[in-house]
């Protein structure tokens, strides 16, 4: 198993290479990169503002004369029109675009290989202090749905198995599904409006994770503060996410129970419940494992999208959409890496819970 690991984490080097490097380049040529939207954006402001911004001074840099505006006019930029080209060019070394595209590749390798992802284009921070202010909200929402999801799906699709056909069989499904129907985002509002101070109730936080004066509570209050602003976002987020883990469970769990080993446990006196347990869990479990390492990703750093925006939540979901509008590729390339990275140590992980729950299987070549 030592060998199999090491193995998993070398090839982890090449699979992000491949990622990154594929990435890069379909962003690179695609159209309406930074220097495009740092031109629309002055273009709004006018010529005067626009060479105020770029040269950092009060000074205007004088009129643009025809001549100029004839040569911008043939810039590869489309919104570059009307600009004096020396604004374009100052615009391109800014964004690091005035170097070919096989530099800016290379210096980029090198940076993700001392884990230096560079600063903003367009927030002026750092890319790391950035994923660090968010994180810990897309932690919170994806560590909390996920831990529910599984702690209330993998039940009830074991009972929903072994009840398979009753009344409770079949309410359940039909809760589960319709919960599956409704988006999670219209949920959200729903939950805004009943329980937020919308129309009626005015239960819960709308805004955040921790309240204003969270620094001056003891620790219980700031546990309890946190847990309260999150039990909206949680449940608008979980309640369309039991219905594939619940029918996966009970679909493996039935497929398991019909087998021909559990009727020969039956037949040598075993109990149901030390059959469902010895036998058929370790068996049927091994199917929802496997899904884990997607889900898991799914739900921490994209499910929540929505849910960030209406609940006023700073996350990660959030930051990758904002930066993609606003073509801001250090951003983007970084956010790509540390996503990449953790799902392919998930599926390791993954792949090692696959040994725990059954010991007869093994990663290591037979000989």
């Amino acid at each position: 198993m030592a060998a199999y690991i090491i193995r998993r984490l070398l090839l982890i080097l090449p699979t992000l290479w491949a990622i990154i490097t594929i990435n890069f380049f379909i962003v690179q040529i695609a159209p309406g990169g930074p220097v495009d939207q740092a031109i629309a954006d002055m273009q709004g402001l006018g010529q005067n503002s626009a060479v105020q911004r770029i040269s950092g001074s009060g000074q205007a840099q004088g009129p643009v004369n025809a001549d100029r505006i004839r040569q911008s006019n043939s810039s590869a930029y489309r919104g570059a029109r009307g600009l004096d080209p020396e604004v374009i060019a100052e615009i391109e070394k800014r964004y690091g675009f005035d170097k070919p595209i096989g530099i800016r590749y290379l210096d980029m390798l090198k940076n993700y290989g001392t884990l230096n992802f560079g600063d903003s284009l367009f927030r002026g921070r750092s890319v790391l202090d950035l994923i660090a202010e968010r994180l810990p909200v897309s932690i919170s929402l994806g560590m909390w749905s996920t831990l529910i999801i599984y702690l209330v799906s993998i039940p009830l699709g074991i009972q929903k198995a072994i009840r398979n056909g009753s009344p409770f069989d079949l309410w359940t499904s039909s809760a589960v599904i319709l919960g599956n129907a409704i988006p999670s985002f219209l949920f959200a509002v729903l939950l805004v409006v009943l329980f937020s101070g919308g129309s009626f109730l005015k239960v819960f936080p709308l805004r955040g994770l921790m309240s204003v004066n969270f620094a001056d509570l003891s620790l219980p209050a700031q546990i309890l503060d946190y847990l309260w602003h999150l039990v909206l976002p949680i449940v608008a987020i979980t309640i369309g996410g039991f219905a594939t883990l619940t029918m996966l469970t009970k679909n493996s769990f039935l497929d398991e129970i019909h087998k021909q080993y559990v009727m020969t446990a039956r037949a040598k006196g075993l109990t149901e419940k030390g059959i469902l347990l010895g036998h058929v869990f370790r068996n049927a479990m091994l199917i929802v494992i496997a899904g884990f390492p997607g889900a898991f990703i799914a739900m921490f750093f994209t499910g929540s999208l929505l849910i960030e925006v209406i609940f006023s939540l700073e996350g990660m979901g959030l930051l990758g959409f904002e930066s993609t509008m606003q073509r801001d590729y250090p951003v983007i390339f970084a956010t790509l890496y540390l996503f990449t990275l953790m799902g392919l140590l998930l599926s390791l992980v993954s792949d090692v819970l696959y040994t725990i729950i059954d010991p007869r299987i093994t990663f290591e070549a037979q000989g």
